[in-house]
């Protein structure tokens, strides 16, 4: 019987108990135990992967989310420290500048009262900022706990949920903060604020309670609901992380709506009044000079629309990053 070559007898003879044989070369089986996340390895790959792992690795390679995050983040940033890139102050005015164009130290010019329009516009992000946050955040906190228990418990606690639900989607935004509004006397954002909550609750309540309804008859709920669970337990550790996705999405898609209705608001006179200092004062301010000094209306226009688009740019990006049909 002639010898083997030297190279067969380098490979790895391995018996299966069916009487086959698998060749699997030496220096392959020593390649595969070195690499990290092989079978023998316990690499990073290795690890087990979850939506929100995986939405995050989409997020940091998606350049819409990367623009608008650095936009937001910059808004963020003004809105806390104004005086880092301005040293005016934005109730400063000089009637002898009215409608001045741009000057050294003056880039976007003055308004119809000499006020800096660069400063305002720098200032009123912090207003913009203020109010889109806070509303989000009671819509997302009301709707998401009204919702989440009529999709969890449902019967007539659903039922009358969903009547109210009804009830204020019958009521036009706009009109609504004209009569609400109309007869508060504070100057503050938070009577615009509590608007925003009292009327934007329902959209995320009903989304809350359908994702709700949806991730209760998944198996693993059913599972622990057969083990004992408590209704709290499976609501906060079983339903409720699988649930607000959908939430998320919305809520930061409505950060931007929150702030174009907040300046709409003040523009008709009934959201923030002066001396406050809002794009939509701003705008309100300027329309009657736009022939005369467009600068003052463009200015406060554009910073408002690049905040709407960045943060509905970025609500986007995280649809598509939480969205597993679109994987």
């Amino acid at each position: 019987m002639p010898e083997p070559s030297s190279r067969e007898s380098r490979g790895a003879v391995a018996g299966t108990g069916m009487g086959g044989a698998m060749d699997l070369a030496a220096g392959e089986a020593a390649t595969l135990e070195r690499v990290p996340g092989g079978p023998a390895g316990g690499g990073p790959d290795s690890r087990p992967r979850s939506l929100w792992s995986d939405a995050w690795r989409d997020l940091r390679r998606n350049p819409v989310f990367l623009l608008s995050a650095l936009v937001i983040l910059f808004l963020f940033f003004i809105s806390v420290w104004p005086s880092a890139i301005t040293s005016g102050n934005p109730l400063d005015c000089d009637l002898a500048k009215a409608q001045d164009g741009s000057s050294p130290g003056h880039p976007f010019g003055f308004d119809g009262q000499g006020c800096d329009v660069y400063t305002r516009t720098v200032y009123g992000a912090r207003t913009s900022v203020t109010v889109g946050v806070c509303a989000t955040l009671g819509v997302a906190l009301l709707g998401s706990v009204l919702g989440g228990l009529a999709g969890f418990f449902g019967g007539a606690w659903d039922a009358v949920l969903s009547r109210i639900t009804d009830v204020f989607f019958a009521i036009p935004v706009v009109l609504g903060g004209l009569v609400l509004l109309s007869v508060v006397t504070s100057n503050t954002v938070w009577p615009v604020v509590g608007f925003m909550v009292l009327l934007g609750w329902p959209q995320i309540s009903r989304i809350a309670r359908g994702s709700v309804i949806t991730a209760r008859q998944n198996d693993y709920v059913q599972a622990a609901r057969a083990l004992g669970a408590s209704p709290a337990r499976l609501l906060l550790r079983h339903i409720a992380p699988n649930a607000v996705a959908p939430v998320i999405v919305v809520a930061t898609i409505a950060l931007g709506t929150y702030i174009s209705l907040e300046a709409t608001l003040s523009y008709l006179g009934v959201g923030l009044k002066p001396p406050s200092v809002s794009w939509g004062i701003d705008i309100s301010a300027a329309s009657p000079y736009i022939r005369n000094a467009p600068h003052a209306l463009l200015w406060p226009s554009g910073a408002l629309a690049i905040t709407v688009l960045a943060f509905i740019m970025l609500g986007d990006a995280v649809r598509d990053a939480l969205d597993p049909k679109l994987r």
